[in-house]
């Protein structure tokens, strides 16, 4: 049976209490945690940076730490979120001037490396990278602020994802990023993806452990 992963983006949790949210989070069931990195350069908003991740790591967290970088360059904070305990560090593909570089920088700096595509980004430049990522990431909302509806464009996106993963023989998973609730996880597992990141519609609820487990139940009966 498919075992699917739930990555908490913290940017719907509270900050004033970091450390012990993403904690009762992980306890409620949540697999990762999702960092939604933000420039305000390459997307309109400014959130989180490195010491973060080092905040949570001295915290005692121990999950992996799902890094997306929405950031133009990359180079930098890759290796910075590296050293800091970043387990994946994910980049868009139109984010730098040389992709295959920053992805090898990714792995060489001791993580797994993922690529990202916005809804409008075409998936061509996934073919020549293929063999070198670890994670795939697909935005199912417009980068830049949280709570967005869920773009359901994108599931034919998805699939097409899908498929190529399996046509390169590639052990990537396929992660989508955007307006997940519990109402769609299962045309949006159906469509392809095995890691499903959950901001808002986690954070903000009322209780965890019964959103996780929720979503669980809705992807075993999918």
């Amino acid at each position: 049976m498919m075992i699917y992963k739930i990555a908490a983006s913290i940017l719907s949790a509270d900050f004033a209490n970091l450390g012990q949210d993403v904690t009762n989070v992980l306890r409620a069931g949540a697999d990762w945690i999702h960092f939604d990195v933000m420039d305000n350069h390459y997307v309109p908003n400014l959130t989180i940076g490195p010491l973060v991740c080092q905040a949570l790591r001295k915290y005692g967290v121990t999950a992996p730490i799902d890094a997306h970088l929405m950031t133009k360059p990359v180079d930098r904070l890759i290796t910075d979120f590296a050293k800091e305990g970043a387990t994946y560090i994910t980049i868009h593909c139109d984010a730098t001037d040389d992709l295959e570089h920053s992805l090898q920088l990714i792995r060489t700096s001791g993580c797994k490396a993922g690529i990202a595509f916005n809804p409008s980004t075409p998936l061509d430049c996934l073919r020549d990278v293929i063999k070198i990522v670890d994670l795939v990431l697909l935005m199912s909302v417009k980068p830049g602020f949280p709570g967005q509806k869920f773009i359901t464009e994108v599931l034919p996106k998805l699939t097409l994802a899908r498929e190529l993963i399996k046509e390169h023989n590639s052990d990537a998973l396929l992660e989508i990023d955007g307006g997940v609730k519990l109402d769609n996880v299962k045309k949006i597992v159906s469509a392809g993806a095995d890691v499903l990141v959950m901001g808002s519609a986690l954070f903000n609820s009322a209780d965890y452990q019964t959103t996780i487990s929720n979503v669980r139940k809705e992807l075993v009966l999918k």
